[in-house]
């Protein structure tokens, strides 16, 4: 396969939805660069979930994006058409017939075309693989051409490659200029600190202590909380729960609160360099960020310069209380710069593009 603008087959969770499907901004922030620098692709997604009911978006020109019935016959139908493309992409967290996509995609790979494994949650599937022997994705690892991952920085890498991964390399998530930015304030979203994500098992527990406990500890502020699932939770006076909040909003949720939140899940915060992809959406719109502690902050941005780290509810309270509008724009504005200087998501699919054509390389030099 000669280097050339490379034909990419992609199998994901939704690029056209938001909902119940956090990797969606990843996923259009990466799809959209490639698509800018040449690169064709086709993104496989299952009608599922509700997903396309709650649609955020049409098909996008950047991207040929083919929506399939969640049945076997219907994803093997889009695995033939896959094998005309130069790399195939199978992402984690389908949430459906992922076992069958993750062992059929492999069924393409020949010597000139690649076969990429793309974990969007490597914390929760290392953790599932390393408690379950069994688990068949295990015997699979080996066999891909390169793991790509979402985050996790030296662990998650480490973990894989004692796996058997013939390479593995985290590409960050990162800011989408085209989609989010900053834009004027809208009252509905006034408050001194807000939170977005979904409630999910291994996010609940951080919620309640960095961002439950603080709200009922100072009842002269204003919290609100967005995402999907939180509604019968109980809550202080002070917080609101405005549901499912549509990534048209996210600039003006950045935008207008004092701080926003950023929760990592228990996992990811375990393993460590792994940035939600909030937390540069956030930095993009020009917001204050309050963040839960993780290694590998300060790979992205400066604390207290930048960003502002808590390691408990209790600190998220202190960093609140001393928290000025003046000091809320400097850290803001701070954020905002750095993000523009190395975290876009043009910066991250250069480095993707140099990472499939070294790959590319690699093969030709095989076969010659």
């Amino acid at each position: 396969m000669k280097t050339k603008k490379l034909n990419i087959a992609f199998f994901g969770s939704s690029l056209v939805s938001a909902y119940w499907n956090g990797a969606a901004t990843y996923y259009r922030g990466i799809i959209r660069a490639l698509n800018e620098r040449g690169h064709q692709v086709t993104f496989y997604e299952p009608d599922a979930y509700e997903r396309q009911q709650n649609r955020d978006m049409d098909d996008p020109e950047w991207a040929k994006v083919v929506v399939y019935d969640a049945t076997e016959e219907a994803a093997f139908k889009c695995l033939k058409e896959a094998a005309a493309a130069d790399i195939i992409v199978k992402a984690s967290g389908v949430g459906v017939l992922d076992e069958l996509l993750e062992r059929e995609v492999l069924k393409l790979q020949t010597d000139d075309k690649l076969v990429v494994f793309w974990d969007v949650d490597a914390p929760a599937t290392l953790d599932r693989v390393h408690h379950n022997p069994n688990d068949p994705f295990l015997a699979l690892i080996p066999q891909y051409d390169m793991i790509l991952t979402y985050g996790g920085g030296d662990p998650v890498v480490n973990a894989y490659e004692a796996l058997g991964a013939k390479k593995c390399v985290p590409i960050y998530n990162a800011l989408d200029t085209t989609t989010h930015y900053p834009v004027a304030p809208e009252p509905d979203f006034a408050c001194d600190l807000a939170f977005l994500g979904n409630r999910l098992p291994d996010r609940e527990a951080r919620v309640e202590e960095f961002f439950l406990k603080p709200a009922a500890a100072m009842p002269d502020k204003q919290f609100i909380i967005g995402g999907s699932g939180w509604g019968d939770k109980q809550m202080s006076g002070n917080v609101t729960y405005i549901g499912h909040v549509y990534t048209n909003n996210h600039n003006a949720f950045n935008c207008t609160p004092k701080a926003v939140l950023n929760i990592s899940r228990e996992s990811m915060a375990r393993y460590g360099f792994s940035p939600a992809t909030r937390v540069f959406e956030a930095a993009g719109a020009g917001a204050c960020i309050i963040t839960d502690y993780w290694e590998g902050i300060d790979f992205f941005f400066e604390p207290d310069q930048e960003i502002l780290v808590a390691k408990d509810g209790a600190e998220v309270a202190a960093i609140l209380a001393g928290l000025t509008d003046e000091k809320a724009r400097a850290i803001g504005e701070a954020a905002y710069r750095k993000v523009l200087s190395g975290h876009t998501y043009s910066h991250r699919a250069g480095q993707l593009e140099q990472l499939l054509y070294a790959k590319v390389k690699q093969v030709n030099e095989a076969l010659a």
